[in-house]
C-alpha cells in the first residue's frame, strides 16, 4: 500500500486516479512515499526519511526545496505544459486588454449617474466613447520569449488572430519546435525582438540566469510603445525599471499576472491576483497529469517531467525492478553490475542516465531480491537510495 499525503485542495480528478487497493491518499498520512500538492511551501517542512517523490500539480516548483530533495534521492515532479491553455487564454485578454480601452471604460461606465435618464445617458456614452479608442492587433507584431509549451500555445494563438510573430529562446527543445508553427520568426537575441516588437509575452522560468531579464539596459532596446505581458514569473521583471521605462514612454503598458506594491494604482499598469492557470480545466489537468507521474514512478520506477532527476522509462521485463540513484560519478554502476554477479542475479535489461550531479537506474533481474541484497546495494559508495518494485 502506497502511502499519499496531499497539501492544498487537490482536484477529485487527480486523486480518482488513485486506487483504493494500492493506494491510501490523505492530507494526515504521517510516513508517505509521496507529497502530491500545489502551492504549499515546503521550504520549512522536514522531509520524511522514506519520501521517494514530490508532486507538484503546477509548472513551477519554487515551493519545492529541490536541492534538499535532490540530496536525499527524492525525485520532484511539475507538470508543464497541463495549465498551457489556460494561461494562453489569459495572454490573449492581456492582448485585448492593453490594446481596446476595454478597462477603462468599463471603469468609466460604473461611475455613470444612476439617476439620468436613459436616453441623455446614451447621447452622453456616444460622446464620451472617443475616450476609449483603441487599435486592433492583427497586423502587429507580437514577441514572445521563452517557446516552451505556454509560449508556442501563445505564439500560434497570435498567428491565428492575424498578429506577426517573433520569438526568442535559447533552450529551445526539439519537442517545442515541433509545437511550434513555421511562421513564427526566430530571432538571435532578447534585444532583437524587443526592437521589432509592438508586444512581447514573457514565458521563462524563474531561474538565476533568467532573474531581471527585463532591465533598464533591456527595455532600452524596446520599439517606442511597446506592450510588455508577464504570465510567467515576477522574479523575470524589474519593477523599478518598468516604472522608469513607463515615465519616458518607451513602455506603452505593463501587464502582469504578479502585483507589486510599487507597481499598484500606475494608470498604464494592469495587474492580476496571479489568476494565470485558475481555471477548473487547468487545476484538473495538473492534478491528474501530476497523479499519473507519482502512479508511474512508484509502481514502475519510471521518470517523467522531474526537475532534478532525468527523464527515464522503461518497460517492464518481468522479474523484480530494482531503481536506484546516485551521484554522478564514475563506476557506481560497474559496482552494482558486479555486486548482483556476485549475488549470482541475472539482469534482464537495464537502462542508466543522468543529469547534472545525479544518476539514475532502471534495472529489470530474474526473480526475487532479498533485503539483504537491496542493503547490499545501498552500501555502495556514492549510491543515495535503493528501491526493489
Amino acid at each position: 500500500m502506497y502511502k499519499i499525503r496531499t497539501y492544498n485542495q487537490i482536484s477529485i480528478k487527480g486523486l480518482e486516479r488513485f486506487s483504493r487497493e494500492n493506494y491510501e491518499v490523505a492530507s494526515e498520512i504521517t510516513h508517505p512515499e509521496a507529497f502530491l500538492l500545489r502551492s504549499q511551501k515546503l521550504h520549512d517542512i522536514e522531509l520524511p526519511a522514506g519520501l521517494q517523490a514530490v508532486a507538484r500539480a503546477g509548472a513551477g516548483v519554487n515551493n519545492v526545496p529541490v536541492e534538499r530533495c535532490s540530496e536525499q534521492g527524492v525525485v520532484v515532479f511539475n507538470t508543464p505544459g497541463a495549465n498551457a491553455n489556460a494561461v494562453k487564454e489569459l495572454v490573449l485578454t492581456a492582448l485585448l486588454l492593453s490594446s481596446r480601452g476595454v478597462h477603462q471604460g468599463l471603469n468609466f461606465v460604473q461611475q455613470l449617474d444612476l439617476k439620468q435618464p436613459a436616453e441623455e445617458m446614451a447621447v452622453y456614452l456616444e460622446q464620451q466613447k472617443k475616450h476609449f479608442a483603441g487599435s486592433e492587433i492583427a497586423g502587429k507584431t507580437l514577441g514572445v520569449v521563452g517557446l516552451g509549451a505556454i509560449g508556442s500555445m501563445v505564439a500560434n494563438m497570435a498567428l491565428s488572430m492575424g498578429m506577426d510573430v517573433i520569438g526568442y529562446d535559447p533552450a529551445l527543445s526539439i519537442e517545442a519546435a515541433w509545437r511550434l508553427s513555421s511562421k513564427v520568426g526566430k530571432m538571435e537575441n532578447l534585444q532583437s525582438l524587443l526592437a521589432r516588437s509592438d508586444f512581447v509575452s514573457l514565458h521563462v522560468p524563474a531561474i538565476e540566469a533568467t532573474r531581471h531579464l527585463i532591465n533598464d539596459d533591456s527595455l532600452g532596446c524596446a520599439k517606442q510603445g511597446m506592450v510588455l505581458l508577464n504570465f510567467a514569473r515576477e522574479q523575470i521583471v524589474d519593477s523599478e525599471a518598468i516604472l522608469r521605462s513607463l515615465s519616458n514612454q518607451r513602455l506603452g503598458c505593463y501587464i502582469a499576472d504578479f502585483p507589486t506594491p510599487e507597481l499598484l494604482g500606475h494608470d498604464k499598469v494592469m495587474l492580476m491576483p496571479h489568476i494565470g492557470a485558475s481555471t477548473r480545466e487547468a487545476e484538473e489537468n495538473c492534478a491528474v497529469m501530476a497523479a499519473d507521474q507519482l502512479i508511474d514512478f512508484l509502481e514502475n520506477g519510471n521518470i517523467r517531467n522531474s526537475v532534478n532527476f532525468p527523464s527515464l522509462i522503461m518497460e517492464r521485463s518481468g522479474g523484480s525492478r530494482i531503481t536506484l540513484s546516485n551521484h554522478n560519478v564514475s563506476g557506481v554502476l560497474g559496482h552494482v553490475l558486479s555486486l548482483l554477479a556476485d549475488w549470482q542475479v541475472n539482469v534482464i535489461d537495464l537502462l542508466n542516465k543522468s543529469r547534472e550531479q545525479l544518476a539514475y537506474n532502471v534495472i529489470d533481474v530474474e526473480g526475487e531480491v532479498s533485503d539483504e541484497l537491496r542493503d547490499a546495494l545501498a552500501n555502495i559508495e556514492h549510491v543515495i537510495n535503493v528501491r526493489v518494485i
